[in-house]
């Protein structure tokens, strides 16, 4: 069972800002692999929809909470489903990676990130896959971080190119291990 958690912040204000591209990437997924709709459920602090492929469930979930409290969402997830650390893939922006750019990265440190630092305390381990998308301006330090991820993207070609590469990246890792998606996408 794999459980994959795009994270963002809810809500109509925050639709197609950089912080949401984890957001996106797990829509896109859910489109391509024509999984049920999103389900709101309370109880995990998430919206979360469910399918088997090859022999394996994987469950696609987007926090409700804001990005900040992300690990809480985590949490209530693998508790209820008994998700060992390694099998939580959480997709999200990296600042520091160049627009149109993904990393694959494990037990790493937060490096920053709010919403994966939230994660990280909940659960107490880092021990969990992370799918970067690179969010990185032209010109870093213009305006400053916490601004500039709320904004709206204005670069819509090159990250729907990296949700692609990123939903490639989770079918490699899905069908061949994490690794092999590591060596082809890092």
């Amino acid at each position: 069972m794999k459980l994959i958690i795009g994270l963002g912040n809810p809500g109509k204000k925050y639709e197609q800002t950089w912080h949401n591209v984890g957001f996106l990437a797990v829509e896109k997924i859910k489109k391509d692999k024509e999984f049920p709709e999103f389900k709101d459920s309370k109880k995990f602090k998430a919206e979360i929809c469910e399918e088997t492929e090859i022999k394996e469930k994987i469950i696609l979930a987007k926090p409700t909470t804001f990005m900040n409290n992300s690990g809480q969402a985590a949490k209530a997830l693998i508790k209820f489903y008994k998700i060992e650390p390694q099998d939580l893939w959480v997709v999200h922006d990296d600042i520091d990676l160049p627009i149109g750019k993904i990393r694959i990265s494990q037990n790493a440190s937060a490096a920053g990130h709010k919403g994966v630092q939230s994660i990280i305390e909940e659960l107490g381990t880092q021990g969990f896959v992370r799918f970067r998308i690179g969010i990185q301006p032209e010109n870093p330090g213009r305006v400053p971080t916490e601004k500039y991820v709320l904004q709206k993207i204005d670069e819509a070609d090159k990250i729907n190119q990296s949700l692609n590469n990123t939903a490639t990246a989770i079918d490699l890792a899905l069908m061949n291990g994490v690794s092999e998606a590591m060596n082809e996408f890092n």
